[in-house]
C-alpha cells in the first residue's frame, strides 16, 4: 500500500480532478444559463490550482527546473502550503458561500451565510496577522476548520429549503443537490483529519497511509460523482 500511494496518489488525485474539469468544459453549453456554471468555472479552476500547486514536486524531480529549485531553496515558497491555505482553504469557503447564497432563495438563509462568511474573512486576516509564518509553514488548521465549517453549514440550509419546497420531489434530478450532498459529505470526512496533524510524524506510517487513503477515496468519489451528476441531470432541474 505504501508503495501505491506514493506511485500512484498524486496521479489518481491529478487525474479525477482534470477529468471533472474536462466534463465541466464539455457540459458548460448545457448550464450555462443557469448559477451551475459558477460551479464549472469552480472545477476549472481546481484543477489549475491543484496542477500548479504541485510545483515542489516539479523542481524536485525535473532537471530543467533546477534554477528555478535553487532561486526557491530557503525562501518562504519552497513548500506549497502558502499556496494551498490561499487559494483552497480560503478559496473554496468563498466560493461556495457565494454558491449557495446564488442558488437559495431564502432570504434569511443568504443572511446568515454573507455574516459567517464577513466573520471567516476578519478571523482569516486576524489569524494570518498574529502567526504570518504560519501561512508558510503548514496548513492553519483554524482557517481549515472555519472554512469547512462555512461549507457545511451552506449545505445544512440548503437541505432545509428543499425539504420545506417542492423540491423535495424532484431532489434526485437536481445538480445542486448532488453537489451540496458530495461536498457535505467529503468535508464531514477529510475535516476532522486535520486535527490529527499535531500528532503527525514521518516515521508514523500507519496513521500516513490511513490518511492518504481516505483523501484519496474521497476525492475520486467527489470528482467521479461531480462529473456523473454533470451529465446526467438535466438544467431546468436545476
Amino acid at each position: 500500500m505504501e508503495e501505491f500511494l506514493r506511485e500512484y496518489y498524486g496521479l489518481l488525485t491529478k487525474s479525477v480532478e482534470v477529468i471533472a474539469a474536462i466534463v465541466a468544459i464539455i457540459v458548460y453549453k448545457k448550464y450555462r444559463n443557469t448559477s451551475v456554471k459558477f460551479f464549472l468555472w469552480f472545477l476549472i479552476y481546481v484543477a489549475f490550482v491543484e496542477l500548479i500547486g504541485n510545483y515542489p514536486r516539479y523542481v524536485y524531480e525535473y532537471d530543467y527546473l533546477k534554477p528555478l529549485k535553487e532561486f526557491l531553496s530557503g525562501t518562504f515558497f519552497k513548500q506549497n502550503y502558502w499556496w494551498y491555505n490561499i487559494f483552497w482553504t480560503i478559496a473554496s469557503a468563498v466560493f461556495y458561500s457565494f454558491y449557495f447564497i446564488k442558488i437559495l432563495k431564502t432570504k434569511r438563509f443568504k443572511v446568515i451565510i454573507k455574516i459567517c462568511v464577513a466573520l471567516f474573512f476578519i478571523s482569516v486576516i486576524l489569524k494570518i496577522a498574529i502567526d504570518f509564518k504560519a501561512l508558510f509553514n503548514s496548513l492553519i488548521v483554524f482557517n481549515t476548520v472555519f472554512g469547512a465549517s462555512i461549507i457545511i453549514i451552506c449545505t445544512i440550509l440548503y437541505f432545509m429549503e428543499v425539504l420545506k419546497s417542492e423540491k423535495i420531489l424532484t431532489f434526485y434530478r437536481s445538480i445542486n443537490f448532488f453537489i451540496a450532498t458530495i461536498i457535505f459529505i467529503w468535508f464531514l470526512v477529510v475535516t476532522p483529519l486535520v486535527f490529527y496533524n499535531v500528532y503527525f510524524s514521518k516515521d508514523d506510517w500507519d496513521f500516513i497511509i490511513l490518511k492518504s487513503v481516505i483523501i484519496l477515496s474521497m476525492n475520486v468519489f467527489m470528482y467521479l460523482t461531480f462529473s456523473f451528476a454533470l451529465l446526467w441531470c438535466k438544467p431546468q432541474n436545476v
